[in-house]
């Protein structure tokens, strides 16, 4: 049997994601039918469209691969192998025509990322990595930002869908490092902000209550791009651990501190 590389399993992943893509931006500005999973979080018949195309792209090729997707959930049978795809991310950016959204795909081999591919169609910036071989955006190299204090640094964040019945750390996070910071951004994509740390266009983020897809590709990113990526307490990142602090490395530590200082998470 075939056993795939990792670089023809990446232009399989950018071929579903480009396509994707296309339909995201075809139905830019008419997001069709929108149902509620939430008081806050949407999904629209674009996503699942999006979805479908990924999904039986990477079936075709990879059909003994497992799926974890966010609208459809996993599929497979516990294979060694699997992709992880969010489809839209930034749906509620999406159904507003908020120009702030993207298809996010990873590969997981033995439980370990080794790819990510993250697409922003409208305005063409696709962000690439592999295990140990770097991170780039449209083919060239990408590099996190040199900013060394907090004190210095443009941050980014995003608040749980469930923000309204658990207001938790997210408000009083945003509150502290507002003071602490030349500014915190709330752009509502998860997946473009890792990007965004990735390109040095922001030097760290944080998020509560995540899931695997919104982080999966956007993490290897920003490690291959120099960046550093844990939980907000200092543990080893998982994908599982539904938190993340990503950031250019130098400001890790002094920003993770911060985050502490404003409370424990609850």
């Amino acid at each position: 049997m075939h056993k795939p590389g990792i670089i023809e399993i990446q232009s399989v992943v950018i071929n579903a994601a480009r396509q994707a893509g296309e339909i995201l931006s075809r139905n830019w500005g008419q997001a069709g039918r929108i149902e509620h999973k939430g008081a806050i979080n949407l999904v629209t018949e674009t996503d699942r469209l999006a979805e479908a195309v990924i999904i039986n792209t990477l079936q075709a090729h990879y059909p003994d691969w497992d799926i974890l997707a966010e609208e459809a959930g996993q599929k497979g049978n516990n294979a060694e192998n699997r992709f992880i795809v969010d489809p839209l991310d930034g749906t509620t950016n999406y159904a507003h025509a908020y120009p702030c959204f993207c298809v996010s795909i990873a590969s997981e081999q033995q439980g370990v990322v080794s790819l990510g591919v993250i697409y922003e169609p409208l305005l063409n910036e696709l962000y690439t990595a592999i295990k140990g071989q770097g991170a780039y955006l449209n083919g060239k190299p990408l590099g996190v930002s040199p900013a060394k204090y907090l004190n210095d640094s443009l941050l980014v964040t995003g608040f749980p869908y469930d923000i309204r019945e658990h207001t938790g750390n997210s408000l009083k996070y945003f509150n502290r490092l507002a003071l602490l910071s030349q500014g915190v951004r709330r752009d509502g994509s998860a997946a473009l902000d890792l990007c965004y740390v990735a390109a040095g266009r922001l030097d760290g983020f944080w998020e509560l209550g995540l899931c695997p897809w919104d982080v999966a590709a956007g993490s290897l990113i920003v490690t291959e791009a120099g960046g550093s990526v844990s939980h907000i307490d200092d543990t080893g990142f998982s994908l599982t651990g539904k938190q993340i602090l990503a950031t250019n490395g130098l400001i890790h530590e002094e920003l993770r501190q911060a985050l502490q200082q404003a409370g424990k998470i609850t």
